[in-house]
C-alpha cells in the first residue's frame, strides 16, 4: 500500500511538473511572439523624423515623448511621497492587526482593482470639469497619481515588512530614535523594493491610455507648452495611429514604447541593487 501511495505521489508530481513547465513554455512563446511581431513590423519605420521631427506631412511622436515625460513627473511627484509615507506609517507606526490597517488594506486593494476607465471618468469630472483644468497634462498626471498610489503603497509596504526586526532592535539598542532608525536603517535596506514599486508605477503611467483620453485631450500634432496644456502620450499615439490609417507608425511607436519600458526596468534593477547594497553597507 505504501509503495502504491508513493508511486501515485510521484505520478502526481510528474504531472504537475509537466503542466507547470508547459504553462511556462506557452507564456514565453506568447511573449516572444508578441515582441518579435512588434519589432519586425515597427523597426523598419523607426527613424529620426518619427522620433524628433516636426509633425507635418509625416507623423512624429516628439509631442508624445514630451507629454509622457510630463505625465511621469507629475504623477510620481504626487504619488511617490504619499505612497511611501503611507507605507512607512502602516508598517512602522501602527499595529498590523488593528482594524484600521485592515480597512486601509482592503481600500488599497479595491482601488488597485478598479478599471482604469473609472479613474478616467473621475479625473474628467473632477479635474477637467469641476476644478476647471480642462484637458491638460497636469489633470492627467494627477489622475494617474491616484491610480498608481495603491501599487506604490502595497509594494513598498511588502518591502518594509521584509526587513528583519533584528535590524530595528539593534538600532534602538544603540540609542537611535525611531525616526532615525526608519530613515537610516529600514528604508535604505528596503530601497530596492521601493524603487521597484516606483518602476511598476512608471510602467503603468507609460502604458495607460483610457485615463488619458478623458483627461489630456489626445493632441498628437502639437508640442505641449506647459503642464496646463493638452497633450498626448506614447500609448495614445499607438491608439491614434492605429485607428487613423497609420499602421506603420503605430508599430514603430509600439517599438519605442517597448524599448523605453525595458530600459527603465533595467535601470531600475541596477539602481535597486546599488541602493540595496548601499543600505546594507551603511549598517
Amino acid at each position: 500500500m505504501r509503495k502504491n501511495a508513493h508511486k501515485r505521489q510521484i505520478l502526481k508530481f510528474a504531472i504537475l511538473k509537466f503542466l507547470s513547465l508547459s504553462a511556462l513554455v506557452l507564456s514565453l512563446i506568447a511573449l516572444v511572439a508578441i515582441v518579435l511581431f512588434i519589432l519586425i513590423r515597427g523597426m523598419p519605420h523607426v527613424n529620426m523624423q518619427l522620433l524628433f521631427g516636426d509633425y507635418g506631412k509625416n507623423p512624429s511622436i516628439k509631442p508624445a515623448l514630451v507629454g509622457t515625460l510630463y505625465l511621469i513627473f507629475v504623477s510620481l511627484s504626487i504619488a511617490a511621497p504619499i505612497g511611501i509615507g503611507s507605507a512607512i506609517f502602516l508598517t512602522e507606526y501602527t499595529n498590523s492587526k488593528s482594524r484600521l490597517i485592515y480597512i486601509v488594506r482592503i481600500a488599497t486593494e479595491t482601488l488597485a482593482g478598479i478599471p482604469s476607465i473609472v479613474y478616467g471618468i473621475f479625473g474628467y469630472l473632477v479635474f477637467v470639469v469641476a476644478l476647471g483644468f480642462r484637458y491638460s497634462l497636469i489633470g492627467g498626471g494627477m489622475t494617474l497619481a491616484i491610480m498608481i498610489l495603491p501599487v506604490i503603497i502595497r509594494s513598498t509596504e511588502e518591502s518594509l515588512l521584509a526587513i528583519p526586526k533584528s535590524l530595528r532592535e539593534g538600532s534602538f539598542a544603540l540609542g537611535s530614535s525611531k525616526v532615525r532608525t526608519i530613515f537610516s536603517v529600514v528604508v535604505p535596506c528596503a530601497a530596492g523594493g521601493i524603487v521597484t514599486s516606483l518602476i511598476l508605477a512608471v510602467g503603468r503611467v507609460i502604458s495607460e491610455s483610457a485615463v488619458l483620453i478623458l483627461t489630456i485631450g489626445m493632441v498628437v500634432n502639437k508640442m505641449p507648452e506647459n503642464f496646463a496644456s493638452p497633450g498626448t502620450s506614447l500609448a495614445l499615439d499607438v491608439y491614434y495611429f492605429g485607428s487613423h490609417g497609420y499602421p506603420e507608425q503605430a508599430a514603430a511607436t509600439a517599438v519605442v514604447l517597448l524599448v523605453l519600458l525595458v530600459s527603465i526596468n533595467i535601470m531600475a534593477t541596477v539602481l535597486g541593487k546599488i541602493l540595496g547594497k548601499g543600505g546594507v553597507a551603511n549598517e
